[in-house]
């Protein structure tokens, strides 16, 4: 049975990427920690930028495969901030594939990544401004 269609992102994808034969089974179905792999690369991308700096991985949350990806599908990595705090972000990340020679789009999973930057210790250290206020999310 289909997944029911579901809208596209409104914004630009971080990462656009097609998997090669090296990222699937035997089956040419692509290793679930290929894509979270490909998630978490672009949530760090986010990350970095938002707290301009360092910033690594602590959590995923919510994740499921919903449709599988094959190998020279199309690969396009979405994510969006949720929530800032001190030291910490969550960032919103979703996988969509498109066939090679279609145009049919489809989600493939979703899931929240949680970072927290830190300083050239690895110690967490402030996102924010010197009074503390969150730094600004660039949308450009």
């Amino acid at each position: 049975m289909p997944l029911p269609a579901m809208p596209l992102p409104t914004t630009e994808p971080v990462i656009r990427v097609s998997p090669l034969p090296a990222d699937a089974n035997t089956y040419g179905d692509i290793f679930g920690g290929w894509l979270v792999g490909q998630m978490d690369q672009g949530a760090g991308l986010i990350a970095s930028r938002t707290s301009r700096g360092r910033a690594v991985t602590v959590a995923v949350d919510g994740m499921q495969f919903l449709s599988p990806v094959h190998v020279g599908d199309e690969v396009s990595v979405y994510g969006e901030i949720v929530r800032i705090g001190r030291s910490s972000m969550a960032i919103r990340m979703q996988a969509w594939r498109r066939e090679r020679h279609g145009e049919e789009t489809n989600k493939v999973t979703e899931a929240t990544f949680t970072f927290v930057a830190i300083d050239d210790e690895g110690r967490p250290r402030p996102i924010g401004d010197d009074e503390g206020r969150p730094r600004p999310i660039d949308k450009e």
